[in-house]
């Protein structure tokens, strides 16, 4: 039929709002069923969730999230979110949360301390995290009490001593350290602070706070028990823990009753074997932390009964107290083992409190010590000379050699400064010889510079250990051949300490010197053994006189009789031995009048010269005798 529409062609047009409106109700009813089963998962889901507006309101929240906080959903409804997990108690918590609010930050996390409306406190991780496709937020809220606890416990047991359950080395330090943390910043409040940082478990952050009644000083004593090996070793170790234990005990006690105590109560801690220490944070000044100590020893003085056992145990304590501000950890406890040892090194079962000037002096050699060995290297050494002075006419018979220590830091340093140093490290072996070459040279430099004046012989100061440490007799003879000096013009002066009583190889070492020709004198005569019986037998040519005995020669109103009475028996008795005799430290003219009346042979001191460079020495050579 003409004109009539086919039918396939007229009926789309028909059917396709049909089959449009079939696919969007689909879609709808599809998006309304996730829908009800979002919201259904939501509120029965087991992690605490609530959906935030962008003004931090809640808008809704499931049930988990009423019941960790106590309430109905329902209730929660229209109140701001920041108030129900307190995320507006720190400054820090609260901007991180307002840029999420706003779209400036994808993700949040905090721990926070919350309170059910029971009373009950837990501690929940908060996530804060932007609703996608949307300018709401999701707040998720988990539990994790359980695993803080978890934490807490086995951080006490990393933190503990096991034996006497006192906090441990570990924990100590962070303690002293947050303390002095502390003292150098205005710390802001320090629960909110570590629970918007999230501190390990058991954390002692809260301890360093510093405000208002802090004084801003730190204390420390620092203790170990006196002969505790002892016990461990005769009645074995089980008995040694219950003695740490019992101890512990003690000065747990101690701590808690210290009247001082203004923020708390002082940290007991064993810092490993029997050391222990007990912190001070404001401390009132040394008098508190001496009164501590004292308490510590006069409870330990008391014996320990250990199931039958009874024990006795005493301790050294080295207290320590400073300003807590410019102070750190390492140099407290520096200062406290120093103490510790000063305690140990004075008798033992006492306490000592921590001398800067002590230390200053412990500082100082060690660093002579550790510099003593190079400088030699860096030829830092020097020697003056003090004339040696016949008392009968006043010529210049001999000059003593003294060494000084040009240091770099410490300046002129005199030999008391570092000899006794170079002894015991064994560099005065070393030092020793460049001492002896050095003076020979200089004392056949004279000779040579004033060939028609009668030599004068150089004196030179020898330790002992030279004479252990060395082969001496070897050392002074290349010496001598290599400066060409003679061997009488020689003198080595050991102290009565070193020769009195020598035997083997020092006594063969000076008999040798002594067949060589070399001159031996001893130092300080007088001050020693004064074992007379030995100057028959050694190898000695002169006697020294210790000052002490010339200082007693003042002027005649004020002489002490029995000093003259002594050095006349020396001198005689020295001559009737063929060995001459000098007096040290002559001051005055009247002291070297009173010895050259009782025939001492010669003299030295400040009457004559101090020790002075050689070309000084050298002007004195066949000059006119000095005063006597």
């Amino acid at each position: 039929m003409s004109g009539t529409p086919e039918g396939p062609v007229h009926s789309e047009p028909a059917e396709t709002p049909t089959t449009e409106a079939t696919t969007t109700e689909r879609h709808l009813a599809r998006r309304k069923a996730e829908l009800r089963d979002y919201r259904a998962a939501f509120r029965v889901a087991q992690l605490a969730m609530a959906v935030v507006d962008e003004d931090g309101v809640v808008v809704a929240a499931n049930d988990s999230f009423g019941t960790l906080l106590g309430a109905a959903p329902e209730a929660l409804h229209d109140q701001a979110a920041a108030d129900l997990v307190d995320l507006a108690s720190d400054g820090r918590t609260w901007h991180a949360y307002r840029e999420v609010l706003r779209g400036r930050r994808s993700r949040f996390r905090c721990t926070r301390r919350l309170k059910h409306a029971d009373g009950r406190s837990l501690w929940a991780e908060v996530t804060v995290a932007p609703v996608p496709g949307s300018r709401r937020v999701l707040l998720s809220i988990a539990d994790i009490s359980d695993r803080r606890e978890l934490h807490a416990r086995l951080r006490h047991l990393q933190m503990h001593d096991p034996v006497t359950r006192l906090p441990n080395r570990a924990l100590f330090f962070e303690r002293l350290s947050a303390a002095l943390e502390a003292a150098t910043q205005d710390a802001p409040d320090p629960v909110t602070t570590a629970e918007a940082v999230g501190p390990p478990a058991g954390s002692y952050a809260s301890y360093a706070s510093y405000g208002p009644g802090r004084t801003g000083r730190i204390g420390l004593c620092y203790l170990d028990l006196d002969g505790f090996k002892a016990v461990n070793d005769t009645l074995g170790h089980r008995v040694g823990d219950r003695l740490l234990a019992a101890v512990a005990t003690r000065l747990t006690e101690c701590a808690d009753s210290d009247g001082y105590t203004r923020n708390g109560s002082h940290l007991v801690a064993r810092l490993g074997g029997d050391e222990f220490a007990i912190l001070v944070e404001d401390s009132t000044g040394t008098e508190q932390l001496a009164d501590l100590a004292r308490s510590v020893l006069d409870a330990l003085q008391h014996p320990f009964d250990l199931g039958g056992q009874r024990l006795s145990v005493s301790a050294s304590i080295g207290v320590v107290e400073r300003t807590a501000h410019g102070t750190t950890a390492t140099a407290l406890m520096q200062a406290a083992d120093t103490t510790l040892y000063w305690a140990k090194a004075d008798g033992k079962a006492r306490w000592t409190l921590f001398d800067p000037e002590r230390n200053a002096h412990r500082m100082t050699r060690q660093a002579l010590s550790s510099t003593l060995r190079p400088a030699l290297e860096r030829e830092e050494f020097a020697l003056e000379y003090q004339p040696l002075v016949d008392l009968t006419d006043g010529a210049v018979r001999g000059v003593e050699a003294l060494v000084r220590w040009n240091h770099p830091q410490f300046g002129p340093l005199a030999p008391n400064r570092f000899v006794g140093i170079a002894e015991e490290d064994g560099s005065i072996v070393e030092l020793g010889r460049w001492v002896l070459n050095t003076a020979c040279r200089q004392a056949r430099q004279w000779q040579k510079d004033h060939p028609r004046e009668r030599p004068i012989f150089v004196s030179v100061n020898v330790a002992v250990r030279q004479v252990w440490d060395s082969d001496l007799v070897a050392d002074v003879a290349g010496i001598l051949a290599e400066t060409g000096l003679a061997p009488h013009l020689l003198q080595l002066e050991l102290t009565e300490s070193a020769v009195m009583g020598s035997n083997g190889r020092p006594l063969q070492a000076l008999q040798a010197l002594s067949d060589m020709g070399v001159r031996i004198a001893i130092d300080d005569f007088g001050t020693g053994y004064s074992n007379l019986a030995y100057l028959s037998r050694l190898p000695v040519s002169v006697l020294k006189l210790d000052g002490s005995f010339v200082r007693g020669f003042q002027d005649e109103e004020h002489a002490n009789p029995a000093d003259e009475l002594i050095v006349e028996a020396l001198v005689h008795l020295a001559h009737r031995l063929g060995l001459t005799v000098t007096a040290e430290c002559v001051e005055t003219a009247g002291q070297a009048s009173r010895l050259r009346r009782i025939g001492c042979d010669t003299g030295q001191g400040w009457l004559y010269s101090r020790p002075v460079a050689p070309d000084r020495i050298a002007a004195l050579i066949g000059k006119e005798p000095l005063p006597v």
